[in-house]
Protein backbone atom coordinates (compact mmCIF):
# COMPACT_ATOMS: atom_id res chain seq x y z
CA UNK A 1 0.00 0.00 0.00
CA UNK A 2 1.56 3.31 -1.12
CA UNK A 3 1.26 6.45 1.00
CA UNK A 4 0.52 8.71 -1.99
CA UNK A 5 0.75 12.08 -0.14
CA UNK A 6 4.20 11.19 1.19
CA UNK A 7 5.24 9.84 -2.21
CA UNK A 8 4.12 13.04 -3.93
CA UNK A 9 6.09 15.16 -1.45
CA UNK A 10 9.19 13.05 -2.06
CA UNK A 11 8.89 13.73 -5.80
CA UNK A 12 8.53 17.44 -5.11
CA UNK A 13 11.62 17.43 -2.88
CA UNK A 14 13.63 15.87 -5.70
CA UNK A 15 12.98 19.01 -7.72
CA UNK A 16 14.08 21.40 -5.01
CA UNK A 17 17.51 22.66 -6.02
CA UNK A 18 19.37 24.44 -3.24
CA UNK A 19 22.33 26.29 -4.66
CA UNK A 20 25.07 28.29 -2.94
CA UNK A 21 25.24 31.65 -4.67
CA UNK A 22 27.93 33.04 -2.34
CA UNK A 23 30.10 33.33 -5.46
CA UNK A 24 28.03 36.42 -6.29
CA UNK A 25 29.63 38.30 -3.38
CA UNK A 26 32.88 38.63 -5.31
CA UNK A 27 31.25 39.08 -8.72
CA UNK A 28 32.54 42.58 -9.49
CA UNK A 29 36.02 42.02 -8.06
CA UNK A 30 36.57 38.78 -9.98
CA UNK A 31 35.29 40.30 -13.22
CA UNK A 32 37.63 43.28 -12.85
CA UNK A 33 40.59 40.90 -12.50
CA UNK A 34 39.51 38.78 -15.46
CA UNK A 35 38.98 41.80 -17.71
CA UNK A 36 42.19 43.60 -16.69
CA UNK A 37 44.25 44.00 -19.85
CA UNK A 38 41.86 41.82 -21.86
CA UNK A 39 41.71 42.57 -25.59
CA UNK A 40 38.31 42.37 -27.23
CA UNK A 41 34.90 41.79 -25.68
CA UNK A 42 34.96 41.78 -21.90
CA UNK A 43 33.65 38.96 -19.71
CA UNK A 44 30.18 39.42 -18.24
CA UNK A 45 30.29 36.39 -15.94
CA UNK A 46 33.12 35.37 -13.57
CA UNK A 47 34.63 31.90 -13.87
CA UNK A 48 33.49 30.95 -10.36
CA UNK A 49 29.85 31.48 -11.38
CA UNK A 50 30.28 29.47 -14.59
CA UNK A 51 31.97 26.72 -12.58
CA UNK A 52 28.97 26.60 -10.24
CA UNK A 53 26.68 26.14 -13.25
CA UNK A 54 28.99 23.40 -14.55
CA UNK A 55 28.75 21.42 -11.31
CA UNK A 56 25.00 21.96 -11.15
CA UNK A 57 24.55 20.75 -14.72
CA UNK A 58 26.67 17.62 -14.10
CA UNK A 59 25.14 16.53 -10.79
CA UNK A 60 21.52 17.17 -11.82
CA UNK A 61 21.98 15.93 -15.42
CA UNK A 62 20.60 19.14 -16.92
CA UNK A 63 20.74 20.19 -20.57
CA UNK A 64 22.09 23.70 -21.13
CA UNK A 65 18.64 25.21 -21.68
CA UNK A 66 17.37 23.86 -18.34
CA UNK A 67 20.55 25.12 -16.67
CA UNK A 68 19.66 28.59 -17.90
CA UNK A 69 16.14 28.08 -16.54
CA UNK A 70 17.43 27.19 -13.06
CA UNK A 71 19.48 30.39 -13.00
CA UNK A 72 16.44 32.42 -14.00
CA UNK A 73 14.30 30.75 -11.32
CA UNK A 74 16.80 30.91 -8.45
CA UNK A 75 19.06 33.86 -9.08
CA UNK A 76 17.20 36.31 -11.30
CA UNK A 77 17.12 38.89 -8.49
CA UNK A 78 20.78 38.35 -7.55
CA UNK A 79 22.66 37.84 -10.81
CA UNK A 80 23.32 41.12 -12.66
CA UNK A 81 23.02 39.40 -16.04
CA UNK A 82 21.42 36.06 -16.93
CA UNK A 83 23.61 34.03 -19.34
CA UNK A 84 21.87 32.28 -22.22
CA UNK A 85 22.39 28.56 -22.78
CA UNK A 86 24.89 29.03 -25.63
CA UNK A 87 27.06 31.26 -23.43
CA UNK A 88 26.84 28.71 -20.59
CA UNK A 89 27.90 25.93 -22.97
CA UNK A 90 30.80 27.90 -24.43
CA UNK A 91 32.17 29.05 -21.07
CA UNK A 92 31.76 25.69 -19.29
CA UNK A 93 33.68 23.88 -22.02
CA UNK A 94 36.57 26.33 -21.65
CA UNK A 95 36.98 25.53 -17.96
CA UNK A 96 38.71 22.47 -16.51
CA UNK A 97 35.90 21.32 -14.20
CA UNK A 98 36.68 18.21 -12.14
CA UNK A 99 33.66 16.06 -11.26
CA UNK A 100 33.67 13.55 -8.42
CA UNK A 101 32.04 10.68 -10.29
CA UNK A 102 31.46 8.80 -7.05
CA UNK A 103 28.59 11.17 -6.37
CA UNK A 104 26.88 9.98 -9.56
CA UNK A 105 26.38 6.50 -8.10
CA UNK A 106 27.48 3.08 -9.29
CA UNK A 107 24.42 2.24 -11.36
CA UNK A 108 24.87 2.94 -15.07
CA UNK A 109 21.91 3.93 -17.21
CA UNK A 110 22.61 3.65 -20.93
CA UNK A 111 20.70 4.75 -24.00
CA UNK A 112 20.91 2.82 -27.27
CA UNK A 113 20.38 4.15 -30.78
CA UNK A 114 21.76 4.05 -34.30
CA UNK A 115 22.25 6.40 -37.22
CA UNK A 116 23.07 6.03 -40.90
CA UNK A 117 26.01 7.48 -42.83
CA UNK A 118 26.25 7.69 -46.60
CA UNK A 119 29.22 5.91 -48.14
CA UNK A 120 29.82 8.70 -50.70
CA UNK A 121 28.14 11.91 -51.79
CA UNK A 122 27.85 10.70 -55.37
CA UNK A 123 25.54 7.95 -54.17
CA UNK A 124 22.75 10.50 -53.75
CA UNK A 125 23.01 11.58 -57.40
CA UNK A 126 23.19 7.99 -58.65
CA UNK A 127 20.13 7.04 -56.62
CA UNK A 128 18.06 9.83 -58.18
CA UNK A 129 19.50 9.40 -61.69
CA UNK A 130 19.32 5.63 -62.02
CA UNK A 131 16.78 4.80 -59.29
CA UNK A 132 19.16 2.48 -57.45
CA UNK A 133 20.30 2.30 -53.84
CA UNK A 134 24.00 2.33 -53.06
CA UNK A 135 23.62 1.53 -49.37
CA UNK A 136 24.97 3.17 -46.23
CA UNK A 137 26.72 2.36 -42.98
CA UNK A 138 25.00 2.15 -39.61
CA UNK A 139 26.61 3.31 -36.39
CA UNK A 140 25.18 1.72 -33.24
CA UNK A 141 25.96 3.54 -29.97
CA UNK A 142 25.48 2.94 -26.24
CA UNK A 143 25.80 6.11 -24.13
CA UNK A 144 26.10 6.50 -20.35
CA UNK A 145 23.48 9.22 -19.86
CA UNK A 146 24.76 10.22 -16.39
CA UNK A 147 28.39 10.74 -17.34
CA UNK A 148 27.74 11.69 -20.98
CA UNK A 149 30.15 9.05 -22.30
CA UNK A 150 30.02 6.65 -25.22
CA UNK A 151 30.55 3.18 -23.72
CA UNK A 152 30.13 1.10 -26.87
CA UNK A 153 30.15 1.77 -30.61
CA UNK A 154 29.67 -0.68 -33.48
CA UNK A 155 29.66 -0.06 -37.25
CA UNK A 156 27.62 -2.38 -39.49
CA UNK A 157 26.02 -2.45 -42.92
CA UNK A 158 22.47 -1.20 -43.39
CA UNK A 159 21.08 -4.74 -43.33
CA UNK A 160 21.81 -5.25 -39.63
CA UNK A 161 18.67 -4.61 -37.56
CA UNK A 162 19.03 -2.39 -34.48
CA UNK A 163 17.56 -5.05 -32.20
CA UNK A 164 20.29 -7.53 -33.12
CA UNK A 165 22.92 -5.21 -31.65
CA UNK A 166 21.45 -4.74 -28.16
CA UNK A 167 23.27 -7.58 -26.40
CA UNK A 168 26.61 -6.76 -28.04
CA UNK A 169 26.38 -3.08 -27.14
CA UNK A 170 25.47 -3.84 -23.53
CA UNK A 171 28.19 -6.49 -23.18
CA UNK A 172 30.77 -3.99 -24.42
CA UNK A 173 29.41 -1.28 -22.11
CA UNK A 174 29.50 -3.65 -19.14
CA UNK A 175 33.13 -4.60 -19.80
CA UNK A 176 34.00 -0.90 -20.06
CA UNK A 177 32.46 -0.14 -16.65
CA UNK A 178 35.00 -0.29 -13.85
CA UNK A 179 34.82 -1.43 -10.22
CA UNK A 180 31.35 -1.79 -8.76
CA UNK A 181 29.72 0.06 -11.66
CA UNK A 182 27.19 -2.00 -13.58
CA UNK A 183 24.53 -1.43 -16.20
CA UNK A 184 21.25 -1.15 -14.32
CA UNK A 185 18.82 0.28 -16.90
CA UNK A 186 18.61 0.53 -20.68
CA UNK A 187 16.67 3.13 -22.65
CA UNK A 188 15.82 2.32 -26.26
CA UNK A 189 13.03 2.76 -28.81
CA UNK A 190 10.70 0.15 -30.26
CA UNK A 191 13.29 -1.08 -32.77
CA UNK A 192 14.92 -2.98 -29.90
CA UNK A 193 11.73 -4.70 -28.73
CA UNK A 194 12.02 -8.46 -29.06
CA UNK A 195 11.56 -11.50 -26.86
CA UNK A 196 15.25 -12.34 -27.12
CA UNK A 197 16.28 -8.89 -25.95
CA UNK A 198 13.86 -8.88 -23.03
CA UNK A 199 15.10 -12.33 -21.99
CA UNK A 200 18.70 -11.12 -22.21
CA UNK A 201 17.94 -8.06 -20.05
CA UNK A 202 16.04 -10.14 -17.49
CA UNK A 203 18.87 -12.68 -17.29
CA UNK A 204 21.38 -9.89 -16.58
CA UNK A 205 19.10 -8.08 -14.09
CA UNK A 206 18.84 -5.02 -16.32
CA UNK A 207 15.63 -3.01 -16.31
CA UNK A 208 14.32 -1.98 -19.78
Amino acid sequence: MIDWPSYNQSLIRRGQVLLDFDVLDGWDHELSLMNHGKVGETYNYPDSFIQLLGYMRAYFHLPYRQTQGVVIAHASTKVPYIPDYSTISRRINRLDIKINEGLLGNDIVIALDSTGIKVANRGEWMRHKWHVRKGYLKIHVAVDIKRKRILSLEVTSEEVHDGKMLSRLIDNASSFAAGDNRVKRVLADGMYDSNNNFRYLSKNYIKP
